[in-house]
This record gives C-alpha cells, sequence and structure tokens, in this order.
C-alpha cells in the first residue's frame, strides 16, 4: 500500500527544486497535494508534471494573508491536512560587511516567518497524528560566507522544531526537519564547474543530493513509518557535515 494513502499533503514551496521533488513523490505515494508557488507559470508546469489531481494555487510564503487563503482553500478541497511541508526559502549571498537591511528581512520574511506563520495557519486544519516538515540545511550549524544571513534562518527552523515539537506532541502532530547539503537543482545550473567542484569536494560520497533523495528523507518522516521521530534533523548531505 502506498505510504501516504488517503492523506492530504499541503508543501509550501512546492513548484520547482526540491519542492517539486517533494510534492510528486507524496503524490505517488497517494497522497491528495496541494502545492504553492509565486509564479504561475511554473505552478502550472508543475501541476502537469505531477498530474494526479495535484492542484497547484499561486501564493507568497512571505504574506500571512496568501498562507490563510491557502489553508482555506485546502480545507474546501479536501477538509483537513494531514501533512505539511514548509520549503519556501530563498538564498542570496552577502557578507557582513555588504549585507542591508533589505537582504536581512527579505530572508527572515521567506525562510522564517513564512513557515512560521504558515504553520500557525495550517494548525487548525491539522488533528491527531499530523506531521510536519520543515526544509532546513546543513548550514544552520556551520560557517558558509557569504551566506551567513541564509544560514541563521536555518538555524532559526531547527530551533523553532524543537520547541514545536514540545508544544504540539500533546495534540498528536510531529514535527521534524530535513537538512540536506549541495543538492543538484536547477538552481544549480548556473554554478561553475569551479564552483561545483568546490561543494562537491568536501562530499565523502563524492556528489551532490539528488532532489529525489531529499524527497525520499521528508517522505519518511511524513509517514507513519516516522511515527516515534519527533524534534529530529534528518541530514541528507552524504556525510558532508558527518564527518
Amino acid at each position: 500500500m502506498a505510504r501516504m494513502q488517503d492523506k492530504v499533503a499541503l508543501v509550501i514551496g512546492g513548484a520547482k527544486g526540491i519542492g517539486l521533488a517533494v510534492a510528486e513523490r507524496l503524490a505517488v505515494e497517494g497522497a491528495s497535494v496541494v502545492f504553492t508557488g509565486r509564479r504561475a507559470d511554473e505552478v502550472d508546469a508543475a501541476a502537469a508534471r505531477i498530474g494526479r489531481g495535484a492542484q497547484g494555487l499561486v501564493a507568497d510564503a512571505a504574506q500571512q494573508e496568501d498562507l490563510h487563503r491557502v489553508v482555506a482553500t485546502v480545507r474546501e478541497m479536501h477538509g483537513r491536512i494531514d501533512a505539511l511541508v514548509l520549503n519556501a526559502g530563498i538564498s542570496e549571498p552577502a557578507t557582513l560587511r555588504d549585507g542591508t537591511p533589505e537582504h536581512f528581512d527579505r530572508h527572515f520574511a521567506v525562510n522564517v516567518r513564512g513557515a512560521v506563520f504558515g504553520l500557525q495557519a495550517a494548525l487548525g486544519a491539522m488533528g491527531r497524528g499530523g506531521a510536519i516538515v520543515l526544509m532546513g540545511s546543513i548550514a544552520d550549524v556551520m560557517g558558509v560566507t557569504p551566506y551567513g544571513t541564509y544560514a541563521a534562518t536555518k538555524a532559526a527552523l531547527r530551533s523553532y522544531a524543537r520547541t514545536w515539537t514540545a508544544e504540539l506532541a500533546p495534540h498528536g502532530i510531529r514535527v521534524n526537519v530535513v537538512a540536506p547539503g549541495p543538492t543538484d537543482t536547477a538552481m544549480m545550473a548556473s554554478v561553475s564547474e569551479d564552483g561545483r567542484a568546490a561543494l562537491i569536494a568536501p562530499i565523502p560520497l563524492g556528489r551532490m543530493a539528488r532532489p529525489e533523495e531529499v524527497a525520499a528523507a521528508t517522505l519518511f518522516l511524513l509517514s507513519d513509518e516516522a511515527s516515534f521521530v519527533a524534534g529530529a534533523e534528518l541530514c541528507v548531505d552524504g556525510g558532508m557535515q558527518q564527518v
């Protein structure tokens, strides 16, 4: 039997990259999938690729009203949310000397505010047996110049996962983090060969992750197979942070 059969999954930030791979895998495993993206063309393309009745919604994770609209739509369509993936995020370089308030605010608005208020909006639609995955990064415990602000947002998510686990466990809802290392998404297409080599060099397995591998880890944490896993961070990094 498919591992997400008869479950309703909402993926915030599921129109491309890792989020798309997650949405696609959840649909393959039997879930009724709703996902969001910021651009209509990407949302339409992702819905066509996923198939299986997946519904894409245009929404900005940094906008609280968009998040409430998305959750209201899911409740109207399916009545509840069983699995929630908070994946929306941005990553732009800036050193301490070069960083601007706009750069800081943009990252925390999408990466942290979007997750906090996305979960807050969804909670009323979740019940016992619900599962949440925050898309983190191994950058949450690393020094990653010039991506310090991005790394700080991921560290914030890791901290929230611990607090939310304590808060939501009595209600039968689990919270976990998937922390990818360098992942071979379309975003990497613009990286030079030298840049790719530098990213791969510290990875013991000798390559980047594939989006499908991150999706598999996410599926596990959302499924009943992980029913006793809570407040954890599952690194999908080929050993990069581990050795």
